[in-house]
């Protein structure tokens, strides 16, 4: 099948991997020019993903028949809509069904109209005065986010990242005074516990779990400091993570299916991957965000141990045929960014870097390159995370030693990684603050 694959980050080179590995004749549209992309393209534009007019005409020019879209801002301008105007199916949301990302205040009130369970205690507001006087009236830590989209790296929370009424009150000024995210800002009450990531497949109406996946958002080990994209993930064989039932995830999934239900009622049916970040607490999960489009870095966990054909998963949810039968290998993933030196702060930019992909594949990983770019025939770090390396095994362990052993076939001198993700103390800190809080 001709397939038309958006975007040139670590989410898209794994998607484009399982497309290959399905058979897929793949023609790719991205900004910067991402050597595993191409490598994989029968013939690839650089473009702006959000240049409408542009991508359309190349799919056309191309002939694809389905389209799958990585990041969300193609979304949010409404490439699926125009894509399905000239007669290709997609595998991935509209522009009102995005709303569940692209609007934060769509989600929270969605899920409040129809008294779906998880929801958080929240407000938005168009401006800085009326953020002051509610925040005035609370008697508990709260969140401060952006409505709009900002890359994954808008979040603040109380007692981590705003340490006084007047970190608060910076935060909010700076998001109005720089339009940050677009239309306002939204305060969540905080929820205390462990986040988890679960994403489905979905056609519309009916979803399928993908495997549950751990995001680390702050960039240093120990999970300090400012927070980024996500610096890596890990997954367990069984598809569970270590500090969660499989009731308390049939939660997470139950909210899922009624949010896709609601959307269906509002005359928006969501079709395509959706990412749902949840916080597990003793009440149970609660939702903090819902993605229109595969985790980054969570895809390349679970698209590095996809078994059904992912061409056919994504022609299933473009037309409206899931099926329940969608395998993934029972394998733990490790995955962990290489990211340029000072990244979540300033980026280095500009600077080489390679990667011994044969040694990378003889250690039991994968590499994903994401934002780099090819300069005069050498790979250069860009201002964003570099490449995903994911470490596959029996379990977390294993796939953690993997992809320590595979980062040493990763080469520049202006590179960070943060080493803790996967490690057994750390997984154990997840297990026993879940263990504290049940008490």
């Amino acid at each position: 099948m001709k397939v038309l694959a958006v975007g040139g980050g670590g989410r898209e080179h794994a998607a484009v991997e399982a497309l290959y590995r399905s058979g897929s004749e793949i023609y790719s549209v991205m900004k910067n020019a991402n050597p595993g992309i191409i490598a994989r393209s029968k013939k690839y534009k650089l473009v702006d993903e959000k240049n409408v007019e542009e991508v359309c005409a190349f799919a056309k020019e191309c002939g694809v028949e389905l389209a799958f879209i990585g990041p969300e801002a193609p979304l949010e301008v409404g490439l699926v809509d125009a894509l399905q105007a000239i007669g290709i199916k997609c595998a991935s949301p509209t522009k009102a069904a995005a709303r569940i990302e692209t609007s934060k205040s769509f989600m929270r009130e969605l899920i409040n109209k129809y008294g779906i369970a998880g929801n958080l205690g929240y407000a938005s507001f168009d401006n800085a005065a009326d953020t002051e006087k509610y925040l005035k009236t609370l008697d508990h830590e709260i969140v401060v986010k952006p409505v709009g989209l900002t890359g994954g790296k808008g979040v603040k929370v109380q007692g981590e990242h705003l340490l006084s009424f007047e970190d608060t009150m910076d935060y909010v000024n700076e998001i109005f005074e720089n339009n940050i995210g677009g239309a306002g800002v939204i305060i969540e009450e905080k929820a205390v516990g462990e986040e988890f990531t679960q994403m489905v497949f979905c056609d519309g109406k009916k979803v399928v779990p993908l495997p549950l996946v751990q995001d680390h958002k702050r960039a240093y080990e120990g999970d300090v400091g400012p927070n980024t994209g996500g610096m890596g993930s890990y997954s367990d064989g069984n598809h569970l993570l270590p500090f969660i039932t499989q009731e308390e995830r049939q939660a997470a999934i139950d909210i899922i299916q009624n949010v896709i239900d609601a959307m269906a009622k509002e005359g928006c049916p969501y079709h395509g991957t959706l990412y749902g970040q949840f916080m597990l607490t003793v009440n149970g999960p609660k939702i903090i965000e819902f993605n229109a489009r595969f985790g980054d870095p969570e895809a390349m966990n679970v698209l590095s141990i996809i078994d059904t054909p992912f061409e056919k998963v994504c022609e299933m949810m473009a037309d409206g045929t899931l099926s329940d039968d969608v395998q993934f290998v029972k394998k733990a993933t490790v995955c962990k960014y290489v990211v340029p030196k000072g990244y979540g702060v300033k980026s280095e930019t500009g600077k080489e870097i390679s990667f011994d992909v044969d040694g990378i594949e003889k250690s039991g990983a994968v590499v994903y390159y994401a934002n780099i770019d090819e300069k005069d025939g050498k790979l250069v770090t860009m201002s964003s995370r570099s490449a995903g390396i994911v470490g596959v095994a029996d379990t977390i362990e294993e796939a953690e030693q993997n992809c320590e052993k595979a980062l040493g076939y990763v080469k520049s001198d202006w590179i960070f990684v943060r080493h803790d993700i996967g490690k057994k103390e750390l997984v154990q800190k997840r297990v026993d603050h879940m263990k504290q809080l049940r008490q």
